[in-house]
């Protein structure tokens, strides 16, 4: 038997450490999470998706009374840009989370679900998208979705 360890790289960002990219990026996703439908949980969640030619494409939390018919933010905005802009890469994806109309002072991390459908979509673009976890107090920033889901499903 072999023991491997592996380990991973992130940035923490002060809202003081957002160039100009990252700041449209987290203010797109707090926009929508604004207009997510969560009257269930209360729990809304906005994700910005930025593609390569510079477009933005948003999405939300969408519930539903007949559990577990929603979907998540994540998954709303990637499939959003899949049917819209089919051949763009993704770049970068920003995610933020309010409840009772505060932003989270932590970020939240996508689930297990999101992180799949985002590491199809790095597979299929052959490129990393940036991650940009939004919270009040500190985001983080981190590069390839490998860092979240290091052992994901794959076809090839």
């Amino acid at each position: 038997m072999k023991e491997i360890v592996s380990s991973y790289r992130y940035w923490e960002l002060a809202e003081d450490d957002f160039d100009e990219s990252v700041r449209k990026l987290v203010d797109a996703a707090k926009e929508a999470s604004c207009r997510a439908y969560a009257p269930y949980s209360k729990f809304q969640v906005g994700a910005a998706v930025l593609l390569a030619n510079g477009e933005i494409v948003t999405g939300n939390n969408q519930e539903n009374g007949a559990y577990p018919s929603g979907l998540c933010a994540e998954r709303t905005a990637l499939f959003a840009a899949g049917a819209n802009y089919p051949d763009i890469a993704v770049a970068a994806i920003a995610i933020a989370a309010q409840t009772e109309g505060e932003f989270l002072k932590k970020p939240i991390t996508p689930c297990g679900a999101c992180r799949q459908v985002m590491q199809e979509s790095e597979a299929r673009a052959g490129s990393e998208m940036q991650i940009i976890l939004y919270g009040t107090d500190k985001t983080l920033k981190i590069s390839g979705v490998r860092t979240l889901l290091p052992f994901s499903f794959e076809l090839t």
